[in-house]
Order: structure tokens, then C-alpha cells, then sequence
């Protein structure tokens, strides 16, 4: 009886005893380089959240723990560029709105461990009401909750009837979302308060999308001088900016007033994708959700005009990640999780690879390149004086890229999760 009650402390905590040492020598069967693909024999030092030392043998003490993983590939930390971690996933359509700011950011709570037991150590949250997701990462940091490190930008910024405006509601109840901003000035006070309450980066909508009604996919919103004064003053601040672009107009638009990201990118051209190359700009398409939307969508409740939506989209979108591909644009790892339930993101590395990348290629973009994109100078990679966020799997990753889904062993900043 005192064992099962262990172990049940145990799982409600979401971490393993092992957790307690801060110093520990994992020897797993191998490591991926995911910068050459190559597999290496060889054991990690972890100490106080820091890889230490990587080599074949590494000399143990007394105050060391050692895992030993025999069956497991080491690869670092994943990443996702792309989340929506608060709220119930389970409420679509007008059901969201029976839910409270304080409800949902609990919700927040489960979602943030789901992600980080499925092996995603890093992600970025784009958009959340109330300043919830700063809440969220607050609690992570201090280490009320588990889940992964953080990214946050708050309220997402759109026009009036928007796509980041609440536009289901009729006019009786006069309702707008917090991110809503209208004329140059307008939208700098929005971007100086988002910064004031905690945001890392900015995220704002350049077109409509699929889960608003009375948005069009390829209709800009925002003006250019709107865009502009939206990534001046984030820049200004230190803050980059994502921007929500499916249509072409809204996507050129965007690269055109300096964003640092462009999310989703569904209609995009081979054209804009240089010029994205030329500005240095990410692109984050998720090219995973598509088949969540039109597979499960009518029995989760999802609305039948964001169906239609997504049915004109979908296929467009993942023939211009190929393209993408081809051309070498910046592509990082962005899934928008929160539509479909937190913790299945890897489902999106099949994706990847069915449409053009390698394996290699799709690991990298959730490692590498999407640390790039975050500014991250210690993380992304299994090296020395690397954050220690390391996850291990049950084969070789560049054989069967779906084994990501299935993440045996997670270490988040030098804590072993799972």
C-alpha cells in the first residue's frame, strides 16, 4: 500500500524521484547528431541543468545518478513554434464561451505537462486572453506546475471583426477580444501594454483563418502602415513578431513590414517564399491540423463554415510546404496544437516528411531551426554547455520518424520528467 501511494504521488506530481539529484551521467544505446544524422556511442554529464560533458565514459561519483537507458535514442528537447496551450481543446464553437479566463488557464496547466511529456521541451503560446499564458509560464518558471519552457504573446492583436476579434457573438452582448487595435497609435499602445504585463513576442492576424466566423482566408487585415507600426514598436522592445497569414496579400504584406514569423502560410507563393528567404523570414506551417479539422472536426463540434474553410485550404497548404522545401526556406516546427489535443504534436513530423523533408530535415526544423527563430543559443542540440533538455526513444528516428510520437524518457532543463 505505501508503494502504490508512492507511486501515485509520483504520477499526480508528473515527475520521477530521479528528479530529485541535479547532477546524473545518462548512458543511453545511442545519441542522434542532429546536425550530421549520425549515431554515437556515447554517455551525457548532466549537472545543474547543464550538459557538462559528452563521451564514451565518463568517470562516476557518490553524488551522481545514473540513468541507464539501453533501448533509447538521445535527441534534444523538441520544439513547437505554434501552440495555443490554454483552454478546454474539447470546447469548439460557441461551447468556448461558457468557459472563465481562470477555468481555462487551469486548463492551460494540463495542457503545458501533455506537451511536456510527449517530449516538447520549448514551445511558443501565440495568443491568449486575459494575459493567461504569462500566468502560465510564471508558474512554470517557479515550479508550481510542470511544463515546458515558454514563449508568450499574449493577446493577439487584430482589427475590429477579425480574425483575433471575438466575432461570433451578436452585437447585443458588445463584445471585442483583448488584442484588438485599430490605426497606428491604437496598435503601439496595445503592443507597449502587452509588453507591460509580460509578453515575449507579439503575434497579430494579417487575414482571416479557419476557426473565425466572417473571415476570409485571403483577405488582408491591416493595413501596410498598421503592419509596420505593429513591428516597429515590437522591435523596439526587444520583441519579435508572428503573424497569422493564410492569404497571399496578408502573407507578402507581413514580410514586407519586417515579422519575424509567418504562421500557417497556406496560400503562399514561389515568389513570396523568396522573399521570405531574402527578409530571413520563418515560416510555421502546420500541415498536420488539416486532417484533425476535416477527419474529427464535425464530431468535436467544430462550426460547418470552419470546415468549408479548411476544406479549400488544406491541400493548398501542404502542396506549398513542398514547395517550401524545395526552395530551402526557413521552415521551423509549428503545429497549432489546441485545436487538436496537447501532447499528439509529433503527429505533424509524418507530415513533414510525406511532403518533401527528410527526416532529419523535420527533426531539425523542431530543433535547430526553430531555437533560431527563438533567439535560444544553449538549446536545440545535445552538446556541451547545452541546456539539458534531452529526450530518448525506442529506435532510430531517421528510420521511422514516427517513434516521436512515442517519447519514452523526457529531462527538462536538467530535471528528468518521465
Amino acid at each position: 500500500m505505501r508503494r502504490a501511494l508512492l507511486f501515485i504521488g509520483l504520477i499526480t506530481l508528473g515527475i520521477s524521484n530521479l528528479g530529485v539529484a541535479n547532477t546524473f551521467i545518462i548512458n543511453p544505446k545511442q545519441i542522434l547528431n542532429i546536425e550530421t544524422g549520425e549515431l554515437i556511442k556515447s554517455q551525457v554529464l548532466v549537472r545543474d541543468g547543464k550538459i557538462i560533458e559528452i563521451s564514451r565514459s565518463i568517470k562516476s561519483t557518490n553524488d551522481i545518478e545514473i540513468i541507464n537507458l539501453p533501448k533509447l535514442t538521445l535527441l534534444p528537447g523538441l520544439m513547437d513554434a505554434h501552440v495555443h496551450l490554454i483552454g478546454n481543446t474539447d470546447l469548439k464553437g460557441y461551447e468556448g464561451f461558457s468557459e472563465s479566463s481562470y477555468l481555462a488557464t487551469l486548463y492551460g496547466a494540463k495542457n503545458a505537462k501533455n506537451t511536456l511529456l510527449a517530449g516538447f521541451t520549448t514551445v511558443r503560446n501565440v495568443g491568449a486572453g486575459n494575459y493567461s499564458d504569462v500566468a502560465l509560464k510564471q508558474a512554470i518558471n517557479q515550479k508550481a506546475i510542470i511544463g515546458p519552457t515558454l514563449l508568450v504573446s499574449g493577446p493577439a492583436l487584430g482589427i475590429t471583426g477579425g480574425h483575433c476579434d471575438s466575432n461570433t457573438l451578436p452585437p447585443d452582448f458588445e463584445h471585442r477580444s483583448d488584442g484588438v487595435a485599430d490605426g497606428p497609435w491604437d496598435i503601439r499602445k496595445k503592443v507597449r501594454e502587452n509588453k507591460k504585463y509580460g509578453a515575449d513576442l507579439i503575434k497579430f492576424c494579417a487575414t482571416g483563418g479557419v476557426m473565425s466566423k466572417n473571415t476570409n482566408l485571403r483577405t488582408k487585415q491591416y493595413t501596410q502602415e498598421e503592419m509596420e507600426a505593429i513591428v516597429d514598436e515590437a522591435h523596439s522592445r526587444g520583441m519579435k513578431v508572428a503573424a497569422h497569414a493564410h492569404g497571399l496579400e496578408g502573407i507578402r504584406a507581413a514580410i514586407m513590414a519586417g515579422v519575424d514569423s509567418v504562421e500557417h502560410s497556406s496560400l503562399i507563393d514561389e515568389q513570396t517564399i523568396e522573399l521570405a528567404k531574402s527578409k530571413g523570414v520563418y515560416l510555421a506551417m502546420d500541415i498536420y491540423v488539416s486532417d484533425f479539422i476535416l477527419g474529427e472536426g464535425v464530431e468535436q463540434g467544430i462550426p460547418e463554415y470552419s470546415l468549408n474553410k479548411e476544406r479549400q485550404v488544406g491541400r493548398l497548404q501542404r502542396e506549398n510546404f513542398k514547395k517550401a522545401v524545395d526552395a530551402n526556406a526557413n521552415l521551423v516546427f509549428g503545429t497549432d496544437a489546441g485545436i487538436f489535443p496537447h501532447g499528439k504534436n509529433a503527429r505533424q513530423f509524418k507530415y513533414m516528411v510525406e511532403w518533401g523533408m527528410t527526416s532529419l530535415q523535420a527533426i531539425q526544423a523542431s530543433t535547430i531551426s526553430t531555437a533560431k527563430l527563438f533567439d535560444m543559443n544553449d538549446t536545440g542540440q545535445i552538446k556541451e554547455s547545452y541546456q539539458a533538455d534531452i529526450i530518448g526513444v525506442e529506435g532510430n528516428p531517421l528510420e521511422d520518424i514516427t517513434i516521436l510520437e512515442n517519447v519514452k524518457f523526457v529531462m527538462s532543463d536538467g530535471v528528468v520528467i518521465k
